[in-house]
C-alpha cells in the first residue's frame, strides 16, 4: 500500500470521526466484486455508527442475493425518487468497483448534483477524476481485497466479522474467476486466509454463486457452445454471440450468461475470447484473454470500454451483424500479440 493511499485513508478516517449519512453506489450490472465490496463497506460503516445505504443502478443476479443485507439494497431504476433523495441528503458517497461515472448510468445525474464528499475505491486502470478522494490500486485482485486493506489500515480489522468476510470473499473469487486471473500476488491469498479465519464457509459461498443456476441457463449455455460459438484459429480467437430473441427463448434472467466468455479460452491455442449480447439499444461485449494479450486496451480503443489486461468489457451501438464484422476486421491487427 502506497504512502498516498495511506494518507487518503487517514483523511477518510477523519471524515468518519462522527456520525454521517453515507451512500455506497455500485456500477450498472453489478457483479460479485461490485456488490460484495459495497455491502461490506456498508456493514463495516454501520458498525462504526453511520447511517449507510447501498444503491445499485439496476437489478443484479439472483445468485448474489444471499449476501447479508442484500434485501436493503435500493435498485435505482425501481425507486429513482427515493434513491435520488437519499443521494441528495448524503454527507459522503462511496463508489465501488468502477472508475468512470458513465458506469452508473441513470444514477449519474443525482450524483453530479450532490454536494457530498465523493470517495472512489477501485482497482481498474485509468480512473477518471470525479471523486474528492480516490483510492485505486491496479495490483490488487479486486475492489473487495482493497476494501479489506482499507479496513485493516484504519485499525479496524477486528470489525471484519463473518458477514463482512463473506462479502469480501465473494468479491475476490468472482473477480479472479476463482483465482484463474488477477490473482498472482501473494497478498491476495494472505487476505483470503484471514477471511477464512472469520468462520466463513468457502464451499457454501462458491456453491451459492456457481452452483445456483437455473435449468434454462444450462440450456442456454449448451445452445451457445453448439450453435453460437465461432472459432478463428488463424487469429487464436473464439467468440460467442447471441440475440435478444434467443435470450427470450431461453427465459433469460440477469447473470445467466455469466462466465460464458471464458469457454473459448479452454480450447487449445486460443488466447482471446469475446461474448456479444444484443440488448435493446446496444451490444454488450465481454472480453477475456491469456498471457499478455491486452483485452482492456482492445476494449478501450474500439468498443467504448476498458478493464483489466485479461478481463475487460465494452459496448457497441452498431447492430449485432455490424459489430461482429468490426470485431473480425480488427483481429488481424492484433493476431501477432499474445
Amino acid at each position: 500500500m502506497t504512502q498516498e493511499i495511506k494518507k487518503h485513508i487517514e483523511n477518510i478516517s477523519k471524515l468518519l470521526s462522527f456520525k454521517r449519512k453515507i451512500i455506497v453506489i455500485t456500477h450498472h450490472n453489478p457483479d460479485g466484486d461490485a456488490l460484495g465490496s459495497a455491502i461490506a463497506i456498508r456493514l463495516y460503516l454501520e458498525k462504526k455508527g453511520h447511517e449507510v445505504t447501498v444503491i445499485s443502478p439496476n437489478i443484479y443476479p439472483v445468485f448474489l442475493h444471499w449476501m447479508h443485507g442484500n434485501q436493503d439494497v435500493i435498485i435505482f431504476n425501481q425507486a429513482a425518487e427515493k434513491a435520488s433523495r437519499l443521494i441528495s441528503e448524503a454527507d459522503i458517497i462511496f463508489f465501488t468497483d468502477f472508475n468512470c461515472l458513465s458506469r452508473i448510468k441513470n444514477v449519474q445525474k443525482a450524483v453530479n448534483e450532490s454536494k457530498a464528499v465523493k470517495i472512489l475505491i477501485d482497482h481498474h486502470p485509468f480512473p477518471e477524476h470525479f471523486a474528492d478522494i480516490s483510492i485505486t490500486d491496479t495490483l490488487v485482485s479486486s475492489t473487495s481485497e482493497l476494501v479489506y486493506d482499507i479496513i485493516c489500515q484504519s485499525g479496524d480489522n477486528n470489525m471484519i466479522d463473518k458477514s463482512i468476510a463473506e462479502c469480501l470473499f465473494a468479491g475476490i473469487i468472482t473477480d479472479t474467476g476463482t483465482f484463474s486471473y488477477n490473482s498472482s500476488v501473494p497478498h491476495t491469498y494472505e487476505v483470503v486466509s484471514d477471511l477464512l479465519k472469520s468462520g466463513i464457509d468457502k464451499d457454501w459461498i462458491h456453491n451459492s454463486i456457481y452452483d445456483n443456476y437455473s435449468f434454462d441457463r444450462m440450456r442456454l449455455l449448451g445452445y451457445c457452445l453448439y450453435e453460437k460459438m465461432v472459432i478463428r484459429q488463424e487469429y487464436r480467437t473464439g467468440y460467442i454471440f447471441i440475440t435478444s430473441e434467443e435470450l427470450r427463448k431461453f427465459n433469460y434472467s440477469p447473470g445467466d450468461t455469466e462466465g460464458f466468455v471464458n469457454y473459448p479460452l479452454s480450447i487449445k491455442g486460443l488466447v482471446f475470447s469475446a461474448m456479444f449480447i444484443e440488448k435493446k439499444d446496444h451490444i454488450k461485449i465481454s472480453f477475456r484473454s491469456k498471457n499478455n494479450f491486452p483485452s482492456n486496451q482492445f476494449a478501450m480503443l474500439h468498443f467504448n470500454g476498458g478493464g483489466h489486461l485479461n478481463a475487460a468489457g465494452g459496448e457497441s451501438f452498431l447492430n449485432l451483424k455490424e459489430t461482429l464484422l468490426q470485431f473480425e476486421n480488427l483481429l488481424e491487427k492484433y493476431a501477432s500479440q499474445d
